[in-house]
Order: structure tokens, then sequence, then C-alpha cells
């Protein structure tokens, strides 16, 4: 791809994300979101493949619907209080019509049919992006609108994704599909949380950011983009596969590491809210992906290849580790201890 097309990509990502999360005025949101979405297309179909393309496609549909969307909500609000704030979102149409366009954006069930498709047609650094970055400014105005929006929808787009993200992810061969569920099923604990305690979502989504992009890193480093391959994968980093172990097993929740904290504080404020039934059902389901979790771990360190494989082995490099993944990979297993100054930090 051609720099100067990759630097303004890039530099249009980061404008747009920032006047999403920094305008009080919807039309100044909707904007910002189009930018997001016009800038990661380049970066989707840059590798000309016809999958890199279709996924393109999907991704401009299923995003202009949303937007499109989004749009209609707030001139309806507009149209009926005379306010286009954002905080301000009153009406009960206009509610649920943003609740379906920011589900919608984000992949939650039952709009995530495009998410997997456009992530397995994207390249690991596209995919990275897709899954962390492009995630925030619906999120952020999900977390300005939390107060006016429907909390039973919102439960039940949690426990959806929280099921489904799981369900699907158990079946799945390919790395980036297998994340991109997991992707889902993290937005649906996320989600079950966001109008009872926003704050708790910023925690959830920052953590979910660090780990999700020192898996993707990782993979990127190794070249693997399916199982078969993660299997011979250890011959070549034998210390980067046994880390990207614990970061996919911090990944799913695991006590001793780093994602364990934000499903405790989430299943610890769902009970306050009287909410039992909704922590009990979410904390079983969490259960679906820790099985595809536990198999990449598996597959990354602990079997290694039959005789019988296809593939030839991967010869060990000298090649140096990014510093990057190493800290990310750190702080993705060990912030556990530090969670009562994280908390108050949020």
């Amino acid at each position: 791809m051609n720099p100067h097309a990759k630097l303004i990509s890039s530099m249009s990502l980061i404008m747009g994300t920032s006047i999403t999360i920094s305008s009080n005025h919807w039309i100044l949101a909707w904007t910002g979101l189009e930018i997001n979405t016009l800038a990661i297309i380049p970066l989707i179909s840059k590798s000309h493949h016809p999958r890199a393309i279709e996924a393109a496609v999907k991704y401009f549909l299923t995003q202009s619907t949303a937007s499109a969307l989004i749009l209609f909500s707030s001139m309806s609000n507009a149209w009926s209080t005379g306010q286009w704030d954002i905080t301000q979102l009153n009406h009960p149409t206009s509610c649920l019509l943003l609740t379906m366009a920011i589900a919608i954006k984000l992949g939650l069930v039952p709009f995530h049919f495009w998410f997997p498709e456009v992530l397995q047609g994207s390249s690991l650094t596209t995919a990275l992006l897709l899954s962390t970055l492009m995630k925030l400014p619906p999120i952020t105005l999900l977390l300005l609108t939390s107060q006016s929006l429907n909390p039973t929808l919102l439960t039940f787009l949690a426990i959806s994704s929280a099921l489904v993200g799981g369900w699907m992810g158990l079946n799945q061969t390919q790395t980036r599909k297998i994340l991109a569920f997991s992707s889902i099923s993290h937005l649906g604990w996320m989600i079950a949380i966001i109008a009872y305690n926003p704050q708790l979502t910023i925690l959830t989504f920052a953590l979910y950011t660090m780990m999700t992009t020192a898996v993707f890193l990782s993979l990127a480093q190794i070249k693997v983009l399916k199982l078969s391959t993660m299997l011979i994968s250890w011959t070549k980093t034998p210390m980067l596969n046994a880390t990207m172990m614990l970061t996919l097993l911090s990944l799913a929740g695991l006590p001793p590491l780093t994602g364990f904290m934000p499903k405790w504080l989430i299943i610890q404020e769902l009970t306050k809210q009287e909410m039992t039934p909704t922590a009990t059902i979410i904390s079983m389901l969490s259960l679906l992906g820790l099985f595809f979790y536990l198999r990449l771990a598996y597959h990354s360190t602990i079997t290694l290849p039959p005789n019988s494989s296809n593939h030839m082995k991967l010869w060990r490099t000298n090649k140096a580790l990014s510093t990057l993944t190493a800290i990310l990979t750190a702080t993705s297993t060990s912030l556990l201890p530090l969670s009562p100054l994280i908390i108050t930090m949020f």
C-alpha cells in the first residue's frame, strides 16, 4: 500500500475517533463515525484479494446503514425535543433506534453476522484495529446516552452476545474468526453493565483492548492464521508461544490473571443491582468462551505436531521480539494484584 495513502488513512482514523469521542452534538459525532468508516475501508481492501474486497463491501454497507440509523434517531429526537445534545436523548423511539444502530456498529447479536466475515477478510493488523479502535466511538456514544436507554433491551443484547459469541467460536479453526467471536462475547459483558456503572465499562474495554492487542501482535509475529499452523509454531518462537498461552487464558478470565478482574467486578456490580439471574447466566456462558481459549492455548504451547503432519516444521529464528508485545503481554497477565489501585482510578 502506498505510504501516503496509509498515512492519510491512519490520520483520518485518529481524527474521526477523536471527533466522535469529544463531541456533544449529534451531527459532529455522526461526521466522526463516517470519517472512521471511510478511513478503514482502504486498509481492509489493500491486499486486493477477492475476500478482502468482499469484506470491505460488507463493512461499508453495514456501517453506512448504522450511521443512517444514528442520523435518523438524532433527527427524530431533535424534532420532538428541540435538542441536538447527545446526552439529551429523551424520545423513546430515538432511544430504540440508537440502540439498534450502535448494536450494528459494534457487531452485537443479532446484528453480528458481518463482523467475523470482515475480520476473516482483513490482515491481522487491520483486524486488530477493527476489534479495538473502531469499537471506541460507538461505545462512547453508548456511554453518553446510557441513562436514557432501555436496560432490559441492553441486558437482552448482552446475554445474546455472550451466548452466540461463545457458542459460535467453538467450531472455528481460523484464529481471526475465533477472536471475532471472542470480541462479540466480551462486548456482551460490557453492555450488561453500561446502564448501571459506565466507569466499569470503560475499565473492561481498556483491559480487553490491551489483551486483544497482545494476542494479535503475537499472532502477527509468528504469522499464524489457523489452528493447524499454530500447532507447529512452537519451534519458531517458544517463549512467545508460552506467553501467548498466558494472554489467551487471561482473555478467558481465569483468576490469577488480569482478565479475571473485569468479570469479577461486573458480576459484583450486577449482584449489587439485584440482577443475580443475569450475573449467573452470563457467568455460565463465559464457560463456552473458556473452552475455545483453552483450545487455542493448548494448540499454541502444550501439543506437539504429529509425525504425519503435512506442514514443514518452522525453524527457530533469532528475530528480535517487539518491545510493545512484551509490555502488553506482561500487563495482560499480571495486573490482578493492582485491582484496588485500578478501581480507584476509574
